[in-house]
């Protein structure tokens, strides 16, 4: 895993669900460029259409909050999401995010700073996020033990098949 990540920004508000994150419509779709197009639908229906490949979504508090789905974070790679930053999350989200490797970064008040289209660095050794567009810096959770494993490895299973000797 990369320890700093850049990428242009969305900002979104608290209690994005799951079914605003990839509603439940969608379900059945299995080409993966169809599913990216249709995250935060809910939200907006072209965010998914206009996201930037790398970018970041940032967000207010309980980000991931209703269904325990993974269908939510599926989307958000098919996206091309490289993170999400949220104030906080909700806890089956963020563990869905670590299973599959997106980046889950707890910033608490990112979300009242900065705005749309501003980029943004996340140094996940040091645990701050950087807004490139106005220099502002801002302290974030480090990603420690068994969910930094996880990520490094790629995401669960690729963690279980090395721990298991099945590469």
């Amino acid at each position: 895993m990369k320890t700093t990540i850049e990428g242009k920004i969305i900002v979104l508000g608290n209690n994005i669900d799951t079914d605003q994150i990839y509603p439940g419509r969608y379900l059945e779709l299995t080409d993966p460029v169809e599913i990216g197009k249709h995250c935060l639908e809910g939200v907006d229906k072209n965010i998914g259409k206009n996201f930037p490949k790398g970018g970041i979504v940032v967000a207010g508090t309980n980000y991931g909050c209703g269904s325990s789905r993974e269908h939510a974070v599926i989307t958000m790679l098919h996206m091309g999401a490289s993170a999400v930053i949220a104030d906080s999350f909700a806890r089956i989200f963020y563990r869905n995010a670590v299973n599959l490797s997106l980046v889950p970064v707890i910033c608490k008040g990112i979300s009242q700073h900065v705005k749309d289209g501003d980029d943004l660095k996340i140094d996940l050794d040091k645990g701050v996020v950087k807004d490139l567009t106005t220099g502002e810096e801002f302290k974030s959770e480090k990603i420690t033990g068994q969910p930094l494993k996880i990520l490094d490895a790629g995401g669960i299973k690729p963690y279980m098949r090395h721990k298991l000797g099945v590469d």
